[in-house]
């Protein structure tokens, strides 16, 4: 069982990644932080992790902060940045303290689903390493730490938008393609693209809304 430290000052996100977590085989979340300060403390004195899932941005300091502190104290946890950095150049320091993988929010359940059932192929194959290793162990070993394939969003449709409808269904409940565009500011056709984009998915499901005689109207409610 790959033992797994969520990082996060947001507690949508932090219930979020729970949700994901506990779908996967192999991996179950043993506790949670919010701050950077937290976070060290937990990683460097807290119960064995094997993974932790790092936000790069929270009010007591940032992800690489925490990187630099427990790789300063010789902690050679494995980390996961799951974060809205683009930013070029703290993506390369944060790989350059040594992060499996980087995911930017947010991150759809495939995305998470194919990049955390690689990480279990990496730490499984390491696990099994004893002594030394031939060549084609170790490239084997290289190959599968590394970030294969990338699982895009359709055509047309932007990760920030698409986070705004995920907050605005989370924390306002079930609503339809119209009420998403009134809220949101935004076309009700493109309102419904991302919708149904979420419901696909899997982290929305789509229920009849019946209002009167006539057709009946689609709401959209997140998956608890």
């Amino acid at each position: 069982m790959i033992d797994v430290l969520l990082v996060d000052d947001e507690a949508l996100t932090l219930e979020l990644h729970r949700s994901y977590v506990a779908r996967l085989a192999g991996f179950r979340v043993i506790a949670e932080c919010t701050g950077a300060r937290a976070a060290v403390s937990a990683i460097l004195h807290g119960p064995h992790v094997d993974l932790v899932l790092l936000d790069m941005t929270m009010p007591d300091g940032s992800g690489l902060d925490v990187l630099r502190h427990i790789r300063a104290r010789g902690s050679a946890v494995d980390v996961i940045a799951v974060t809205g950095v683009r930013d070029a150049e703290a993506v390369r320091r944060t790989v350059g303290l040594g992060v499996a993988q980087y995911l930017v929010k947010p991150v759809t359940f495939a995305v998470f689903q194919e990049r955390l059932e690689q990480f279990r192929d990496y730490h499984q194959r390491a696990q099994q390493s004893a002594g030394p290793s031939t060549q084609e162990e170790i490239d084997a070993l290289l190959t599968a730490s590394r970030a294969t394939g990338t699982i895009r969003l359709p055509k047309g449709l932007a990760p920030g938008t698409l986070e705004r409808v995920t907050r605005a269904l989370r924390e306002r409940g079930p609503l339809s393609a119209t009420e998403a565009a009134e809220s949101l500011g935004m076309s009700r056709v493109a309102a419904r693209r991302y919708l149904e984009h979420l419901a696909s998915a899997g982290h929305v499901e789509r229920a009849a809304r019946y209002r009167g005689p006539g057709r009946p109207e689609t709401e959209y409610r997140w998956r608890s």
